[in-house]
Formats: structure tokens, sequence, C-alpha cells
């Protein structure tokens, strides 16, 4: 059964029937963790990289932030019987889709802001496809915790 995590969403199961799926993921990313023992996981879609640049939308939409998001989702993950030293984190998005020039970089700070979250918090990330020019769609299978990236104009493939 596919559970579809929006922009700005999050979702998390232990149920063995769940596919969490993401779709569009340019320059959002899309943070999946996996715990094998607990059989748990979960999947963040989130839009920019730092909640102080609208702190009255980080408080209506907390998920929208990996600032916000990323700690909302390991701790949505610990209720499920998750452990930080078992799960394992796969990361994919961050992609300059509608800023060719790069201007924002949005893809690129949200990849950084990521990057500093996990370091801060001795978090490894066990696979990754990010950058690039490409929409992606995530699908975290909560029965085996496979991962798999379908690219835009691509095929499908494990990560």
């Amino acid at each position: 059964m596919n559970v579809v995590v929006g922009v700005a969403d999050m979702k998390v199961s232990d149920q063995t029937e769940v596919i969490l799926v993401t779709h569009c993921l340019g320059s959002c990313i899309g943070v999946a963790v996996y715990d094998p023992v607990a059989r748990a996981g979960g999947l963040l879609h989130y839009m920019l990289p730092e909640s102080k640049i609208d702190h009255e939308k980080a408080k209506s939409a907390p998920l929208m932030f990996a600032d916000t998001g990323i700690p909302l989702l390991f701790k949505a993950c610990y209720k499920l019987g998750a452990k930080k030293s078992r799960m394992i984190i796969k990361v994919a998005g961050g992609s300059q889709i509608m800023d060719p020039s790069g201007v924002f970089d949005i893809g690129r700070r949200n990849y950084v802001a990521l990057r500093k979250i996990f370091w801060r918090n001795n978090v490894m990330i066990d696979a990754e496809d990010v950058g690039g020019h490409s929409n992606r769609t995530m699908r975290l299978s909560v029965a085996s915790g496979v991962l798999s990236i379908k690219v835009s104009g691509g095929g499908e493939r494990i990560l």
C-alpha cells in the first residue's frame, strides 16, 4: 500500500505492507530513515534549509524546513521503536531545477543544511543521490528498508 508524502510533509510507519513515496524532489530534499530491527521507517520531503527565514511559517509548517523537519522525523521514528544507532539514512534531491543560473541555489543550500544537522548530531548518511538537474521520486519499503529512486527521464534504481 503506497502512502504518499507530499511537499513539506512526513510520514512514518511500522506496517510492513506500507511503501512510503514522495514525488517531484527537485531542489527539495527527501530524507529516508529505516531501522531494520524495529522495522520502522520514515520519509520527509522538506523545501527550505532554515526556519529562521519565516518564523510564522515554521510554526504552522515545521516540515517545510530542514532544521525543524529532520528532528521531527527522527522523533517520530523513535516512537515506533527505532534507535538512532541502527538507523539507515538515505537522501535524495537537491537539484538545480527552477534556478538555472544558480542565483538562489536552494538545492545546494538544502543539502548543506542537512549535512550540518547530521554532523552536529553524529548521524552518517548511508547513501545519497543529490544535485544535478532532474526531479526524483523516492520509494521506501517498510518491510525491507529498500529505497528506490526514479530520476525524471531515467530509470528506477535501488539506492
